[in-house]
Order: C-alpha cells, then structure tokens, then sequence
C-alpha cells in the first residue's frame, strides 16, 4: 500500500469514526457549554441524568483514538472537551456569592471548632506571655524597655504620673499619644496573626514563641498603669478593639499549633496528607482571621475616638467578644460536619 493509500485510508478510519460518535460530543458540549455559562437551570432531567455516561463515552472515545493514532485535531477536540467535562463533573460548582454565603453561614465557625484543643493551647500560651511580661518588669522596670519599642515609650514609662497616664487614655493628646500605640499595636498583631500561621508547619514552636512575646509586651505595658490604679481603664481602653484583635491573634496562633500539630502527630495518616488536611482547614480560619483583623481596625479608628468612657468602651469591647463567642461555639452547629 503507497503512502497515499495510507493516508487516505487513515482519514477515512478517522472520519467513520466521527460520524458514529460525534452526536454524543455534540450533546456533551452542548451541556457543558451551558453548564459554564452559569444556565445549568436550562438543562432537562435527560441531560442531567445523561452527563455522566457521555462523560464515560468521551473518555473511552479519546482512548481509542489515541491508541488507533487517528487525526490529530481530532484528538485535541477530545482532550480539550474532555478537560472541560471534567471541571464540571467533579469541580466544585459554586459562585463566589454562594461560597461567601457559605463561609459565614457556619463553615467558619465548624473550622474554628474543628481546632478547639488548639484554641486552648494557644490561649494559655498567651495568657502565659501576659503574665511573663508583667512579672519581668514588676521585678526590674529595665525590662520594659527590652519588651517596648523605644519610640512608643513616652509618657507610657515606669514611674510616670497617674495625671499623666490618664491623659493617655482620656486627655485631648490621645491622638497624639496612645492613639499612636493603638496603631502600633494593630500593624503589629497582624503581622504576628500572619506569622503565627505561616512559621506553624514548623512543628509550631515559631508560632507559640512569637504569641508568648506578643503578650509579654502588652503585660510590661499593663503593669505601668496598674503602678497608678488605671488597670480597669487600660484595659477598657484595649478591650473596644483588642476583644476582636486578641481573638484573631488566638485564631491565627491556633491554626498555626494546629498545622505544627498535625505533622508531628499525624496519627493515621501520612505526615503529608495529615499536613495537607490540617492546613486547609486553617487556611479556612485564617480567612476569617483577615476579616477580623479589618474589623479591629475599623473599631480602633473609629469606635475609640468617639467613645471616651471606660464603661462604654468595655460594652462594646464585650459586645464584640460576646459576639464572637456565639457565632464561633453556637452558630452553624446543625449544618454540615466539623471541619468539612
């Protein structure tokens, strides 16, 4: 047979194939190209119930021709509409609308929980670096120095005045002043939240170090205050935006225990499946983290500048903790399983 024949003979095995197989590619895209227009509502129950088996037939028809070396533009269609068949069938088929709806509709707070015993690690862990930080500089005020950047150490020192410390907190100057650790302490939480999460696979060592010197700083600065008996008051001051900004740090330092965790302990499972498993379900607390952080901001900016009261500060402080708690340990508890 002449390579003409050949050819000839090769185009015409391609082309009967086609026309006994080219109804059902036809159909498929037909229902894929709909399905990725978003009007899957327009498909039948025939072509519903239909899509998996032409899936199948596609699969076995770009199996033949492969084996069978037929026309190479023909295996291209096959392969391109197989790629796309494939999103459909086995991808997630949600909108970003749907999946936001999702998220704070109970699959953030089902993660939070998911990561509980981690919550509590990274709870005691901070409350730790509070306690170390205020013993250090109750023994010896040079600590404080150690534990409080230089440029926020104004009137906010050891031995300050009660007169002058309320002014902090109170006076006409609090933009000028604590306004400015406020700020310090917003950029610097997010940095630690993020850095909690990320330095985590590190068997969470990172992660717990980085919120025992979080809290220690915040402990030395506690100490000044309570030395002049504005221990309620700072800390009214610190709960109108910390409620929210401490409790994405424990979120954030938790994911991280809780990725750290996993690969030590992995159980069961392999390290990098117990890795892989732990790390999207932080990866979904971490989202929400993010969000939390920006709220912090907003009451930081906002709510403390317009409310100059200690009584005030602390509702809205434990109005935004009592929040908080509920959506995360109430709310969504009927819907899905923990941690999907």
């Amino acid at each position: 047979m002449s390579s003409e024949q050949a050819l000839n003979a090769a185009v015409l095995r391609s082309d009967r194939f086609r026309l006994e197989r080219e109804t059902d590619w036809i159909r498929l895209e037909s229902i894929i190209s709909k399905m990725e227009k978003g009007k899957a509502r327009q498909l039948s129950d025939e072509d519903v119930l239909a899509l998996p088996t032409l899936y199948r037939t596609l699969l076995s028809s770009l199996s033949i021709a492969r084996e069978n070396s037929l026309d190479a533009g023909l295996i291209d269609y096959l392969e391109g509409l197989a790629l796309r068949s494939y999103f459909m069938v086995y991808g997630t088929q949600t909108s970003f609308g749907r999946w936001l709806g999702s998220f704070f509709g109970g699959g953030w707070s089902r993660a939070v929980r998911a990561i509980q015993p981690d919550i509590w690690i990274a709870l005691l862990v901070m409350m730790a670096g509070a306690v170390i930080g205020y013993i250090l500089v109750a023994g010896n005020s040079d600590w404080f120095y150690a534990l409080v950047p230089g440029n926020f150490a104004d009137a906010r020192v050891p031995g300050a005045s009660e007169q002058a410390l309320r002014e902090t907190l109170f006076g006409a100057h609090d933009g000028d002043g604590l306004a400015v650790f406020a700020a310090f302490l917003f950029s610097n939480n997010a940095q630690v939240a993020l850095l909690a999460f990320a330095l985590g696979f590190a068997f969470a060592i990172p992660s717990i170090l980085l919120l025992i010197h979080n809290m220690a700083l915040l402990g030395a600065m506690l100490w000044v205050f309570a030395q002049r008996g504005l221990t309620v008051d700072f800390i009214g001051w610190l709960s109108i935006h910390g409620t929210t900004e401490l409790f994405a740090i424990l979120l954030a330092g938790a994911a991280g225990i809780h990725v750290g965790r996993s690969i030590a302990f992995p159980g069961a499972k392999s390290h990098l499946n117990a890795a892989s498993d732990a790390g999207k379900r932080a990866a979904l607390v971490m989202v929400g983290v993010i969000l939390m952080l920006i709220c912090a901001g907003l009451l930081e900016g906002y709510a403390r500048q317009l409310i100059n009261n200690s009584i005030g500060r602390f509702a809205v402080g434990g109005g935004m903790l009592l929040f908080w708690l509920l959506y995360f340990f109430r709310f969504g508890r009927q819907t899905g399983r923990p941690g999907a």
